[in-house]
């Protein structure tokens, strides 16, 4: 099945960004962002560099709070949640970083069960077993564990690091610019590890990407962000939700040109900027 003949039976969104803003110092990112994350869904995050998808990510993911506007998640505002309850909502979370974020010093293995270790009473065996599963699911041998991050190629700590997103078994994960750095073959790779991940669990997924072919492969639903600098007061910084095939045949010329590559109207403005 392709990826974007799903449709997610949610109609609550467990993840909500209500009107939110957030800056950093003088420099305004996002202004009144209004985004909705359905349950079993894989939510793609395109849009130019510096669009402030890496902070909407975060805000979906309650790692950085709003400036204002109000986050919720299945249905409860963040901000009224305990530190315990926040606590346990992150536990549910898993985050595949651009750059893998693996532990230098540590073994595969040993970052495989990191978040095993620091918040689950677990017997080492029990540990073990979870591990290899996980490092099988992404297609890893058994010899994998024992090596360090700096022995693996590139797409090997991507699928690493993606075992020990799995590891603690999330209701989420997001794929922060999943194939960037990776060849053709491995990109494809990664692609189908995302859709193999969904359909083998109830996972929800949040994935950041500039690659197209990524958006096409694994996408249910499509959010383009708009640099806040270049819209008009009134216009929202989400100028299309919608799947992929819908954002490929946009007549808005901010989505074609983004989806079909730069146009020469574009390289004009950014000469001229």
């Amino acid at each position: 099945m392709h990826a974007n003949d799903e449709n997610p039976s949610a109609t609550q969104p467990i993840i909500e960004l209500r009107n939110c803003s957030r800056g950093f110092g003088t420099t305004q990112v996002l202004r009144n962002i209004n985004l909705n994350v359905y349950a079993g869904e894989t939510l793609v995050l395109i849009g130019e560099s510096g669009c402030g998808k890496s902070v909407t990510t975060k805000l979906l993911a309650n790692l950085l709070e709003p400036s204002s506007g109000e986050v919720l998640w299945n249905g409860q505002s963040v901000a009224a949640r305990s530190d315990r309850q926040l606590r346990q909502d992150r536990l549910k979370l898993g985050y595949l970083f651009q750059g893998g974020a693996m532990f230098d010093s540590l073994s595969v293995f040993e970052n495989v069960v990191f978040g095993l270790r620091e918040n689950h009473a677990m017997s080492e065996a029990e540990m073990h077993d979870i591990a290899m599963t996980r490092l099988r699911e992404v297609g890893l041998p058994a010899a994998a564990a024992t090596k360090y991050p700096s022995e693996l190629s590139g797409g090997m700590r991507k699928r690493a690091a993606l075992a020990r997103a799995l590891a603690m078994s999330p209701d989420i994960i997001v794929y922060d610019e999943p194939t960037t750095g990776l060849d053709p073959i491995m990109s494809d790779v990664i692609n189908e590890l995302i859709l193999q991940t969904r359909s083998s669990r109830p996972v929800t997924s949040i994935v950041v990407t500039h690659d197209m072919t990524t958006v096409k492969r694994v996408a249910t639903r499509v959010a383009m962000l708009f640099p806040l600098a270049r819209l008009a007061p009134h216009e929202s910084q989400v100028i299309f939700e919608g799947t992929a095939e819908e954002a490929f045949e946009h007549p808005d010329e901010r989505v074609h040109d983004f989806v079909h590559g730069i146009s020469g109207k574009r390289l004009q403005e950014l000469f001229a900027a």
